[in-house]
């Protein structure tokens, strides 16, 4: 975004110039005076006997016992207990978001691995560096292509997918604001929801179908998956990228096997592994533990409001829980056995769960409007959330990463996008 727009603006109020900073942790030289300096030096003769080395060894010192044996025993027992860290109740920063769809169906904010956040309002697509803090528009679409419905990094953190309201689907890159490719005729309406799987992107539909694209070749559907009869509102790739979730306003949860695809093909049309169907109202929330690959977390809306767990290898339902409100997005932490949910009416609130218990460590108000999306950054701590009161809040939930996100991972996805040169 330009300067003059100021669409997405740090908000702030009263401000005041600063005074000059003070030194911090420095010393502060105060002169002695006379009679300090003479009782100094009456002290050295008396009671020192003007020795200014103290605890000095004369000779070498003696050679330590069981030193080692006693060090482990100290170890042992001084281990200290692991300190709860603190959850702090409000927004780090909020940012201008005007213009931001409420539509809970939709999915309008995603952060990419290389720390750029992106944000759909309106028909224009903005990229918030969160490293620099720098705003920019990558795309406007015409008023007969919008509004936008949907964004969805690809893993090189270049790429992006735009989803539209015409059905179309536009894949940029980002590092030269260039349009790469638009795919047409996947879908017969709007486009909600999108998920990459390295280089095939997953798009639905709220002709409730679920495509999956290889975006390296001319012909690029290469999968249809049935099972939807309304609008697909939640798609999630499991971290292995052997399952797919999806939700729909259908109130169905799918899970989908990648295994499955060849064999039970009939026509293009790939049959789900598991059809789901305790969920009472739509589901959109849909999160994939990062600590046990085969539990998938799901959040109903606001005829539901509960939040599920599944055994994708079984489908059983291990556990529910009932949230009191519109469960609009979830976020496990990669660091510790929490998860996080956005919720609408009646508190609009971001609560953070322990897990397995479900006990709640934590309620982030803020908002004032139902919190309709949620995005992590890449290291796992910082949480990005969207709400209908047209507000994008930063929220330092999840803690301090154990280690820095390696490069190697986002250098293994480079080559997706090269052979677009031949296809365009």
């Amino acid at each position: 975004m330009d300067a003059g727009s100021n669409s997405i603006s740090s908000q702030r109020s009263g401000s005041r110039r600063a005074a000059p900073p003070r030194p911090v942790l420095q010393e502060n030289p105060v002169a002695a005076s006379p009679a300090k300096e003479a009782y100094r030096k009456l002290l050295a003769e008396k009671l020192l006997n003007n020795r200014t080395r103290i605890l000095a060894f004369r000779n070498k010192p003696p050679e330590p016992e069981n030193m080692l044996t006693d060090l482990r025993s100290d170890a042992v027992q001084a281990k200290p207990a692991k300190q709860r860290r603190h959850i702090p109740q409000s927004s780090e920063r909020a940012l201008d978001a005007p213009d931001l769809v409420d539509d809970y169906y939709l999915n309008l904010l995603d952060w990419g691995s290389s720390n750029v956040l992106s944000i759909a309002l309106g028909s224009t697509v903005y990229l918030w560096d969160a490293s620099s803090g720098s705003t920019s528009e990558l795309v406007t679409v015409d008023d007969d292509y919008g509004p936008v419905t949907s964004v969805s990094w690809a893993p090189d953190g270049r790429h992006i997918a735009v989803g539209l309201n015409s059905s179309d689907v536009q894949l940029w890159d980002t590092t030269s604001n260039r349009l790469l490719r638009t795919l047409r005729r996947v879908h017969e309406l709007r486009v909600g929801s999108l998920a990459w799987n390295n280089s095939i992107l997953t798009t639905g539909g709220m002709d409730g179908k679920i495509v999956n694209n290889d975006v390296r070749i001319r012909n690029n559907v290469v999968q249809t998956y049935h099972g939807h009869e309304q609008e697909v509102c939640g798609l999630k790739w499991s971290g292995s990228g052997q399952q797919l979730a999806s939700g729909g306003n259908d109130n169905l949860l799918h899970i989908w096997d990648v295994s499955m695809s060849s064999s039970v093909q009939s026509a293009g049309r790939t049959q789900w592994l598991h059809r789901l169907q305790d969920h009472l109202a739509a589901v959109k929330a849909l999160a994939w533990c990062p600590f046990q690959s085969n539990l998938l977390a799901s959040g109903g809306g606001g005829g539901d409001r509960c939040i599920k767990f599944w055994n994708t290898h079984t489908g059983a339902c291990l556990n529910s829980v009932d949230t009191g409100s519109q469960v609009c997005a979830l976020l496990w932490n990669k660091n510790e056995r929490e998860l996080l949910s956005s919720h609408g009416f009646t508190q609009n609130q971001l609560t953070l769960w322990k897990y397995p218990s479900m006990v709640k460590m934590a309620e982030l108000n803020g908002h004032t409007s139902r919190v309709l999306f949620m995005a992590q950054s890449p290291d796992g701590c910082t949480v990005a959330s969207a709400a209908a009161d047209e507000t994008l809040r930063f929220w330092n939930v999840f803690g301090t990463p154990e280690a820095a996100p390696k490069a190697a991972a986002k250098a293994s996805h480079t080559g997706i996008f090269n052979s677009f040169n031949h296809i365009r």
